[in-house]
């Protein structure tokens, strides 16, 4: 199961935010985004877990939880949108 964790305190790291959910059980992957301008914490991140009634419990126990005085959204992810290219810049030069 596929989670967005978001509102993630700045300073979380991606073995932070796994350890946020290895109680509830076997996280496979966990990634905070990072800015690439920046090389900072985008304040959001996406976990995954092994099994998907883990992953459940995990949502219902963290969501609108507080986190370093933050209260964090916590959601099965939704399948990634792709992504138009280009500037948009309408054709115009």
């Amino acid at each position: 199961m596929n989670i967005y964790v978001g509102n993630l305190p700045y300073t979380y790291t991606s073995s932070d935010l796994e350890n946020l959910f290895t109680p509830y059980g076997e996280v496979t992957s966990a990634q905070v985004i990072m800015d690439r301008a920046t090389g900072r914490s985008r304040g959001f991140g996406f976990i995954e877990m092994a099994d998907d009634a883990a992953g459940r419990e995990a949502i219902e126990k963290l969501d609108s939880s507080d986190l370093d005085g933050r209260r964090l959204t916590v959601n099965e992810a939704r399948p990634r949108q792709e992504r138009r290219g280009g500037g948009g810049g309408g054709g115009r030069y």
